[in-house]
């Protein structure tokens, strides 16, 4: 996808033009590049900053995560490039983009599960159903579960100890939707962080603790945690994998992963060249950080989103 054709030729052309001195898409912020948002997506989009980093060393790519709303909120005052979401985007951040008059495009990047996660030394639980997550995790007003025996008389007569993304977290949102039946709907009195890293530490830590975030934080700490299943219905738990997350068998925790680009980033050949080569090792760094690869005709309408971007 980076080599030679019109795109090369338009590069050339916009490039010539800043060395004969013109305003526009010149100075240091061509030659840099800002991403923030999910801590979900955040190891895809620094896996992929690391690499064209070691193909184009001259242009500065930064990747943060202060959650997909928080992201959201910088895209829209112009704080940043590309925004890492794992979720959709809402309507009113819609409107808000529309209000700042800032035109974007929307890639899905790949696909994840959320992992369901306990201490490695609980031996009293190996699965939850979605109806007993949402008793656990639904507001304080509904009288949420507080602790274990209260979900089965056998187990320890111990508060669980809750760990989760924060609010401004895309993962916290699908979860809550997922679960409880209604996005940001939860109980407050649970330990919350934007940094999954800091929730592996926690529930790793806790005997009794139950934590969630991005099935990707869990396959690299596989020894640090006990992953549980999940069953909806009267269906048999299922676990998240790779596969059951591909054919959504791992149900209602797989979800889409997004970034969201501004179409002005594609005005500057550095930015240009840069979502190009996102797009094409997407799939690849998206298996290396344990995401799951979207299918070829996903890649393909990535592919014409931005070119039809780009050609505006």
């Amino acid at each position: 996808m980076t080599q030679g054709g019109p795109l090369a030729t338009q590069r050339f052309a916009f490039v010539a033009v800043c060395v004969l001195g013109a305003a526009v898409g010149c100075g240091p912020r061509a030659q840099s590049i800002k991403i923030d948002g999910s801590s979900t997506v955040y190891p895809i989009s620094e896996a992929v900053a690391e690499s064209f980093r070691g193909v184009r060393p001259d242009i500065r790519v930064t990747v943060g995560l202060s959650g997909t709303g928080g992201g959201m909120k910088k895209f829209t005052a112009g704080e940043i490039d590309i925004c890492d979401a794992s979720r959709g985007i809402k309507d009113s951040e819609v409107e808000a983009l529309t209000e700042a008059e800032v035109p974007f495009t929307e890639f899905s990047v790949a696909f994840d599960g959320i992992a369901v996660v306990v201490h490695p030394e609980n031996d009293w639980v190996d699965s939850l159903t979605v109806e007993q997550l949402a008793s656990i995790w639904r507001p304080l007003d509904d009288a949420p579960v507080k602790k274990w025996n209260e979900l089965n008389p056998a187990w320890p007569d111990e508060e669980i100890k809750l760990y989760g993304p924060g609010t401004d977290s895309g993962t916290f949102e699908y979860f809550t939707e997922a679960i409880v039946g209604e996005a940001k709907s939860c109980r407050s009195d649970f330990a919350a962080s934007e940094d999954d890293n800091v929730l592996v530490t926690s529930v790793s830590e806790d005997k009794y603790s139950l934590g969630y975030f991005g099935f990707a934080y869990y396959a690299e700490n596989t020894g640090k945690l006990k992953l549980l299943g999940v069953a909806q219905g009267e269906a048999e738990p299922v676990q998240p994998s790779v596969e059951a997350i591909r054919d959504n068998s791992y149900a209602p925790l797989s979800r889409p992963l997004f970034i969201y680009v501004r179409n002005d980033l594609l005005n500057r050949p550095a930015g240009a060249e840069f979502v190009e080569f996102y797009l094409d090792k997407a799939g690849e760094m998206a298996a290396e950080v344990g995401y799951v690869a979207v299918s070829d005709d996903v890649a393909a309408e990535n592919l014409k989103k931005y070119q039809k971007a780009l050609a505006k």
